[in-house]
């Protein structure tokens, strides 16, 4: 009877280190480069991720929104519809992408004087992110072949955000009809804008954006905005977020509440729905969103980055985990 004991208990042993053996398989990507065998769309939230699309990688991100707004005390509402086009380019290194955003926007304006159609740019902005410190680019996590608690208990690492910074600039277009200042003000012609970007994976599941950004900087329409954005993966196709987005100006103060989901259909392809509120009634404004976001890696090379010793942090964490293995290895042997 203990004879089989002892063998149950190779066989378990033999299933888990080959189901970590695998994982580790997976996690591979992490180590190499930005590429990802999926796309990895910023859609249907509106924060960035730190992590870019890949050195030669071409991907656009449409959407297409019912919007309606409503102002409780100028008394008014306005009810249309806004097209949204962003272009991601890899160019020089994995980490550095260029991008161009667009938002055009149309709609209905009806008030107790007046009653028109309006339409125009809402958004033209073109600018560059790289990512600066990416916590896997030189820490590659050993499996825990001896303990399946330890191997599936929470990693403090996972607090470690991945860091990038964007900045770009913002093109104004003059009579925007769609900004909230006085009509006596005009927006600039050119505006700079610059976020920082952190980004945490808890787990293979989870994953936190927070995006702090100050839009629009030295124009009076300067304001400081932030976004969180939670996503879960339910599946190797399916996705949801909740997002949360609060700005912080002097024409215009406000918070918004989104969730949404994701299906990936194509490793190249995704469609996105979401729904958005904001919390204040003047004005009150919701939107519904759907949208598709498509990747072109046919010039892609997988580009390998070597490691090097890593950071202090890296190196603490790895004598630990050694020292770790020692002392469960000496049980071992002692028993």
């Amino acid at each position: 009877m203990i004879k089989n004991i002892i063998f149950e208990n190779k066989i378990k042993n033999m299933k888990f280190t080959k189901s970590l053996l695998i994982a580790s398989l997976f996690s591979i990507q992490f180590i190499n480069a930005q590429f990802t065998d999926d796309i990895n769309s910023n859609r249907p939230g509106k924060s960035m991720m730190a992590f870019s699309v890949g050195k030669t990688i071409i991907q656009a991100e449409t959407g297409l929104s019912y919007i309606s707004e409503n102002h409780d005390k100028l008394n008014y509402d306005a009810k249309g519809f806004m097209g949204e086009l962003v272009l991601r380019y890899g160019v020089w290194k994995e980490e550095l992408e260029v991008i161009g955003e667009i938002q055009y926007q149309r709609d209905k304006f009806n008030s107790v004087y007046v009653d028109e159609s309006r339409s125009g740019f809402k958004q033209l902005t073109l600018g560059a992110k790289y990512l600066f410190y990416d916590p896997h680019k030189n820490y590659e996590e050993k499996p825990n072949l001896y303990s399946w608690r330890a191997q599936h208990s929470f990693k403090w690492r996972q607090l470690i955000p991945a860091l990038a910074g964007y900045a770009g600039v913002n093109f104004g277009i003059s009579d925007n009809p769609f900004n909230y200042a006085p009509s006596n003000i005009e927006e600039p012609s050119f505006s700079p804008k610059a976020t920082i970007i952190a980004q945490n994976q808890f787990g293979s599941r989870w994953v936190l954006v927070t995006n702090i950004s100050y839009d629009k900087i030295g124009t009076d329409f300067a304001s400081i905005n932030y976004i969180l954005t939670l996503t879960r993966g339910f599946n190797s196709q399916w996705s949801g977020f909740f997002e949360n987005q609060g700005y912080n100006g002097d024409y215009y103060s406000d918070g918004v509440f989104r969730i949404g989901a994701a299906y990936l259909f194509h490793k190249n392809m995704q469609l996105d729905a979401s729904l958005g509120k904001n919390v204040k009634g003047t004005p009150s404004i919701m939107n519904a969103s759907v949208g598709f976001s498509w990747r072109f890696a046919d010039k892609y090379e997988e580009v390998k980055i070597e490691k090097d010793n890593g950071s202090k942090m890296d190196k603490k964490m790895k004598k630990k985990a050694d020292k770790e293995k020692k002392r469960k290895d000496q049980v071992d042997i002692e028993e």
